[in-house]
């Protein structure tokens, strides 16, 4: 699907999902277990998460929008922004990097004329380098719209590029209802309030430790008292404390007799 942003009808989309959503929930014990596959059903029509989709699905399954956007902000599979038409995703874990993952995210860069995270200006490609994609045998590898692509060189990224160019690539395209903008970076200082850093640190650039006084105050409470923080019994808690008191009272009676 590829829909002006000013024509996109979202209710009708929900509408359109909404039997297959109901299926989807009545496979799992649990309404929440859906989510993910929910979110993928929507941004395999959007081409990305957007937020009325957030709340569309938080809805369906009687969660907060936070619960939603909270769980699908942790995975590189769910675009929050608009993106390109392929989304190119190399890995940057430690097996791609020891075979040679910097040489193509670098030779990826020029090819493409992105930086990570950035958008091509015709909108098709994005770029973003993601953490371990777990195919490390494969390594270096990468995914496009989630799809791998293995033992990457310069010539795969070469006939991978010019194949998406001319239409052939054996990967469709993602649907795309609203044009990216060039970049879908956040920075730091966008405006986001931010907590401190550590307890009594008003500074939220301040972790907290070498030098800072909130560290000294809990070494001196742990010299004070070895339990400063009330622990919830566990079944080792209690097993320890046991095996101290059996000590303690062999102890005891040892130094009576």
């Amino acid at each position: 699907m590829s829909v002006a942003a000013e024509t996109f009808d979202f209710a009708a989309l929900a509408a359109k999902l909404k039997p297959e959503a109901n299926e989807i929930i009545a496979r799992y014990p649990e309404s929440r277990s859906a989510l993910l596959p929910l979110m993928h059903r929507f941004q395999d029509e959007q081409g990305y998460v957007s937020g009325e989709a957030i709340l569309q699905v938080a809805q369906w399954l009687g969660l907060t929008p936070a619960v939603v956007e909270s769980t699908v902000s942790f995975y590189s599979l769910f675009f929050r922004r608009p993106v390109g038409k392929y989304m190119m995703q190399p890995c940057r874990g430690l097996s791609c990097i020891i075979s040679g993952a910097y040489d193509a995210m670098a030779y990826f860069r020029e090819k493409l004329g992105l930086a990570h995270l950035e958008t091509s200006g015709d909108g098709l490609f994005s770029y973003e380098e993601v953490e371990c994609l777990a195919a490390c045998d494969r390594a270096p590898c990468m995914q496009v719209n989630l799809a791998f692509v293995y033992d990457l060189t310069r010539e795969k990224i070469d006939a991978l590029v010019e194949q998406i160019r001319a239409g052939t690539f054996e990967v469709p395209a993602l649907a795309q209802t609203k044009a990216p903008a060039k970049s879908w970076h956040v920075s730091q200082g966008a405006g986001l309030k931010r907590t401190p850093g550590a307890q009594n640190v008003l500074n939220a650039d301040d972790p907290g430790g070498v030098g800072d006084p909130s560290g000294e105050r809990m070494l001196a409470r742990l010299a004070e008292d070895p339990y400063p923080i009330q622990v919830r019994p566990t079944h080792e808690r209690v097993l320890m404390d046991t095996l101290a008191l059996d000590a303690s009272k062999r102890q005891s009676n040892g130094s009576a007799s």
